[in-house]
């Protein structure tokens, strides 16, 4: 939050022009691809974005099975962008791949080069692997606000000054994980005015951080697959609200996001299942996914619903007349995003893909203060995720990481880690921002591990079907904070409880 001086301070300098902003360089050919960003768009298919200071005709990418012969070109004519930003959001989707195979792609420009990445594995391919779990990441290094397959993967080149962060941590292990899923909280662009050269020029100073955040998160997302959902920094271009009324359209409204992510994130897959009902049901969920702010995809044995926790449902905190007063959305039909969470988790075959993971931004089981807990959250989903019997309940908000035993209700399932009814329930929001980190407080008697002393983060171990490992990971160092390993039979094709 904000301190008294400086909230006093801002009504004096709005007016003023500002000088001092930190833009990375534009380069002398404007189709330079930057912010390169991969992801999962269907079994077969996968998203590349990218931004570049110029709107493209044609947004195309070569890519093939070497580097030396990228022989498919696939292409689009989406150039975007809003005001003020300096980009333009580019993508194009890379079609017919073979599952769990390494490919290359070149996006098109006289300045750009090959990277590569592994494509999708197959819904139901039970080939155990490895999900970072990112949430509330901003910007790093010296410009920014906080301190400073079997064949072996390159690691990502990254600025100097990552090398300590998270960012550094996931350049490190590139062979320990094949995705990442970011649930909210992007760059903290909308906390400008912590920084208090910034305060002279609020427009300006938002979009230098976004361009510096995903410049440096480029050489991650642009390598591994990166699932993203919203969180409530990417509501508006301040935290305040009465500032929200000099933000320009462009920086209200989850615009940036949106333009970003709204046509690289999939619609929810059609149905693996032979089942014709879960085929029908599938279906219906996939007409209601609304990417990027709720969706579906499956990868291997694993199927990964991404939650809006910020506006869509009854009292979201971030939406009209929510809590947090940022007047967000909708961007459904009323109940669409419920509708849509329910036929999506009664689909799912677990023969097909035995685990189910929801991850969405703001928790309802969490250490320390009330505030922390999104009441409307558990009132919308918990009911849904305890039915269908999710397996793992993924959030952030809360800037540390925990774990808890399988809860529902705020009753401890009697099964603890054997088996449970109960979803287990994970925050992972300690990989670092301008906010600093949450202090661990006070402890539900189900909190199995809350840490806060340093940066870190969450990878999710898909050891077998039966067989989950959650590790934390201090970001710094390398070394495994905590460890548990959830048993679940998966006896039952379809649950409902």
């Amino acid at each position: 939050m904000v301190g008294i001086l400086s909230l006093k301070l801002l009504p004096l300098v709005a007016g003023y022009v500002f000088a001092g902003v930190s833009y990375p360089t534009i380069p002398t050919d404007l189709t330079t691809p930057f912010q390169q960003r991969l992801a999962v768009y269907g079994p077969d298919a996968v998203s590349v974005g990218w931004n570049t200071f110029q709107q493209l005709k044609q947004s195309c990418v070569l890519y093939g099975l070497s580097e030396s012969n990228l022989d498919t070109k696939a292409c689009s004519s989406s150039s975007t962008t809003y005001d003020p930003s300096r980009t333009w959001s580019n993508v194009a989707i890379l079609t017919g791949l073979t599952p769990g195979t390494t490919y290359y792609y070149k996006i098109e420009s006289t300045n750009s080069t090959v990277g590569h990445f592994l494509s999708p594995r197959a819904p139901g391919d039970k080939t155990a692997f490895s999900m970072d779990v990112i949430i509330d990441l901003g910007v790093y290094g010296k410009d920014g606000f906080t301190s400073k397959s079997s064949k072996k993967d390159t690691i990502p080149v990254i600025e100097p000054e990552l090398n300590h962060t998270t960012i550094g941590r996931l350049a490190k292990t590139v062979d320990d994980y094949e995705l990442v899923i970011h649930p909210g909280d992007f760059a903290y662009a909308d906390d400008w005015y912590l920084k208090f050269a910034n305060l002279l020029d609020g427009k300006e100073a938002y979009e230098s951080i976004i361009e510096q955040f995903y410049d440096q998160l480029a050489p991650i997302a642009g390598r591994k697959l990166y699932m993203a959902s919203p969180g409530n920094h990417e509501a508006d271009c301040s935290e305040i609200p009465y500032l929200n009324g000099l933000c320009p359209k462009g920086q209200n409204n989850f615009t940036e996001f949106m333009h970003r992510y709204e046509k690289t994130m999939p619609q929810s897959f059609v149905s693996s299942s032979s089942n014709p009902t879960a085929q029908t049901l599938a279906q219906k969920a996939r007409t209601l996914s609304n990417p990027p702010f709720w969706y579906s995809f499956e990868y291997g044995m694993a199927h990964v619903v991404m939650i809006d926790t910020e506006t869509d449902f009854p009292k979201a905190p971030s939406g009209k007349d929510g809590s947090a007063k940022l007047n967000g959305g909708p961007f459904g039909s009323p109940n669409q995003q419920i509708e849509f969470l329910e036929a999506d988790l009664a689909s799912v075959d677990r023969t097909v893909t035995p685990w189910v993971v929801v991850a969405g931004h703001r928790p309802w089981y969490s250490t320390g203060k009330s505030s922390n807990i999104c009441g409307p959250c558990q009132e919308a989903f918990e009911g849904l995720f305890y039915k269908y019997g999710v397996d793992l309940g993924v959030f952030g908000h809360v800037h540390n990481s925990q774990r808890f035993a399988p809860v529902v209700n705020g009753t401890a399932d009697p099964n603890g880690m054997t088996d449970p009814k109960a979803p287990m329930y994970i925050v992972a929001g300690g990989p670092g921002n301008v906010e600093g980190l949450s202090s661990v407080g006070s402890k539900p008697a189900y909190t199995e591990f809350a840490y806060a002393d340093d940066y870190s983060y969450s990878t999710l171990r898909f050891l077998d079907k039966q067989h989950l490992q959650v590790d934390f990971v201090r970001s710094s160092t390398g070394e495994i904070l905590d460890s548990s390993t959830l048993y679940k039979k998966h006896a039952t094709d379809f649950v409902k409880q």
